[in-house]
């Protein structure tokens, strides 16, 4: 079986759920019945000049994450985990930065190329020297245990990664998530299935028409094609899962990207505008479709404050952003990814809060609905 080489928007989506179960933790802590006043005895004591009770105060417990004001960085890794392989490391296939202004009223959610190459720094815990290769080697690499070759650790290799990522794109990483792909068409179905604006036709390698697998020898495939056609479309959960992972279509990995990207969108517009923050029992079916598919990785703080603090986002205040890039070589061979000057100064004007005036000077980089 060859190892899966895609991504889901299903990283990305964590945030989304986070959105919707903040505004419920929010509604639940603040709506909380504080205790009355303790009654006092039904008569005063003889030395006791009768008075008007003064009215009892009580502050309201501030909710967690109150204190979260921004900015926020949060990482959020797609990994392709095979656990009936004793000792594999996990691989990045997906890494996607959630950067969220000071005040979160607004944020921006952005791919780094699994294959960008990128100094990934020393880290002895695993063993490593550090190098200079593709990002998402920098989980694998990291999640090594020295004397322990068959159980490699999905934490080790985030720090790396974290580490590494933080590195390349000068912003704090502050919490994240590592997600697996096996909950993502349970979740879509969960909510009813997405409806998805298809930019252009896309053949799937991996499904029928009717859903079934094609057959497959080796690295081919064969048998009837599922096909996505231009248009307004509603897909159901495999449908999601499917059209998300095609990167043999024009653009290549890119395109695949901006296809995931649309996704997170459309799921994030239904989440919010179903008032799924207001329906605990829906947001709970969400948490319970993603089960143990996430594992959150809080830097010190946990899920629950980022979730208040992201529980107010509205989801056109979503902005997804596109960086270009093209290949790197050496002697005709291929090396991996780089960004084009355009996506470099576009983590540069995030860094100084000038994201909405750049984006505007360079509208391309948007990804459309």
């Amino acid at each position: 079986m060859t190892r899966r080489r895609w991504l889901l928007g299903l990283a990305a989506l964590v945030a989304v759920v986070l959105v919707g179960a903040g505004a419920v933790v929010a509604t639940r802590l603040v709506s909380r019945p504080s205790p009355g006043p303790v009654a006092g005895p039904a008569t005063p004591s003889p030395s006791a000049t009768p008075t008007t009770p003064a009215p009892v105060t009580t502050s309201p417990t501030p909710p967690p994450g109150a204190d979260l004001k921004g900015p926020l960085n949060l990482l959020l890794v797609g990994v392709d985990t095979r656990v009936s392989v004793p000792g594999w490391e996990p691989h990045a296939d997906a890494v996607l930065v959630l950067h969220v202004p000071a005040g979160l009223g607004r944020a921006y959610l952005f791919s780094l190329p699994r294959d960008l190459v990128v100094d990934i720094p020393a880290y002895p815990k695993a063993g490593y020297p550090g190098g200079h290769t593709k990002l998402t080697h920098a989980m694998s690499y990291g999640s090594r245990v020295p004397g322990d070759k068959a159980h490699p650790s999905t934490a080790q290799g985030y720090e790396l990664l974290r580490t590494t990522v933080s590195r390349y794109t000068g912003l704090r990483i502050d919490a994240g998530a590592v997600i697996t792909f096996g909950g993502f068409d349970k979740l879509v179905d969960t909510l009813g299935g997405v409806d998805l604006y298809v930019d252009q036709r896309v053949a799937s390698i991996h499904r029928r028409p009717d859903g079934r697998y094609r057959d497959r020898s080796g690295s081919t495939y064969t048998g009837p094609q599922m096909v996505y056609q231009p248009g307004n479309r509603h897909l159901t959960g495999w449908q999601a899962l499917d059209y998300a992972r095609q990167r043999y279509t024009a653009g290549g990995d890119y395109t695949r990207q901006r296809h995931q990207q649309q996704l997170i969108r459309a799921l994030a517009r239904k989440i919010l505008d179903q008032g799924l923050a207001r329906d605990p029992d829906r947001v709970e079916q969400v948490v319970a479709a993603l089960g143990k598919t996430l594992v959150y990785v809080g830097g010190g703080r946990r899920l629950v404050d980022f979730a208040y603090a992201l529980g107010g986002l509205p989801a056109e205040k979503f902005v997804l952003v596109g960086l270009p890039g093209d290949a790197v070589g050496s002697s005709g061979s291929y090396r991996g990814e780089q960004l084009l000057p355009v996506g470099r100064d576009f983590l540069a004007a995030l860094r100084g809060g000038d994201a909405d005036a750049y984006l505007a000077a360079h509208p391309s980089l948007r990804v459309k609905n």
